[in-house]
């Protein structure tokens, strides 16, 4: 018996959900991967990419942001506590409010250590603050640790969407399939 309504999340909100998910696991990968390179052409390459795709994924979480103001999502299902009902919303608020700060962490890192993002090799973007070691090790810092606390968190959404799935049988999971 599924203990919420039949109702899903709309195609756009799907499609921005599974595009930043992939988008978000690709740009932390690529950047343990980079964070390990020795000084080149390649690191420096992959490191414009890393960029490219932050400031995607930071013009995405706008618009994904956007799109939920004016589209409410399903019902929780009545099964779940109003306890369990706010930790999740506090959850995904404090997910929203990390992938807007990781990518402008970034650029404020990249703005700080005085290299420029120049978006897809076209656009080149202000620098955020002056040319600063100090302040660009101390976003650097914060850029990592962002990214740390969103994989946690991350980790314990899918791991709560699955508890949902095969625990709870409340069907959770089908609001967010394509």
């Amino acid at each position: 018996m599924n203990s919420y309504s039949s109702a899903k999340f709309t195609p756009v909100a799907i499609g921005l959900h599974w595009i930043m998910a992939a988008g978000l696991a690709i740009a932390f990968g690529v950047g343990q991967y980079m964070s390990g390179l020795e000084l080149s052409p390649w690191k420096l390459k992959i490191y414009t990419w890393h960029k490219w795709l932050g400031i995607t994924l930071f013009l995405l979480v706008w618009m994904r942001m956007a799109w939920r103001s004016t589209h409410r999502p399903p019902a929780l299902p009545t099964t779940m506590s109003r306890r369990i009902q706010k930790l999740t919303e506090i959850a995904h608020r404090t997910l929203y409010v990390l992938m807007v700060l990781i990518p402008l962490t970034g650029w404020l890192h990249s703005s700080a250590a005085g290299v420029s993002v120049v978006y897809f090799n076209l656009l080149p973007l202000p620098n955020l603050v002056p040319k600063d070691k100090a302040l660009s090790h101390l976003f650097e810092t914060f850029h990592q640790t962002l990214n740390w606390t969103l994989l946690v968190l991350v980790l314990g959404h899918v791991a709560a969407a699955f508890k949902h799935q095969f625990i709870d049988r409340d069907h959770l999971m089908d609001r967010m399939r394509p």
